[in-house]
């Protein structure tokens, strides 16, 4: 992790969500958590995040999620050049999905 983001209450709140047991457990905390466009935000950029992964080009990206190309964008270069987070949680889904 970058060293500059990492620190006491990054922490805190990581190992808070390692906590949360179900889907419904993690509905009532990041609803107290966040805004409700924080959280479309993050979603969207998960869901464009896969979508890159699978393979789909930005036009059918952006009419699926209503992304736009910037954040297209940004998401496919930490696709390309970020810490493989995403990759460490499709994989893990794709175990969830088998």
């Amino acid at each position: 992790m970058n060293g500059k983001l990492k620190d006491k209450n990054l922490d805190f709140l990581f190992e808070t969500i390692l906590k949360l047991q179900n889907i419904d457990e993690c509905y009532s905390f990041f609803e107290d958590l966040c805004t409700v466009p924080e959280l479309k935000a993050l979603s969207q950029r998960l869901a464009v995040a896969k979508m890159l992964s699978d393979g789909m080009v930005y036009s059918d990206i952006v009419q699926a999620t209503g992304a736009s190309t910037a954040t297209i964008s940004r998401v496919n270069r930490s696709l390309t050049y970020g810490s493989d987070g995403y990759s460490i949680v499709f994989g893990k889904k794709d175990d969830l999905e088998k």
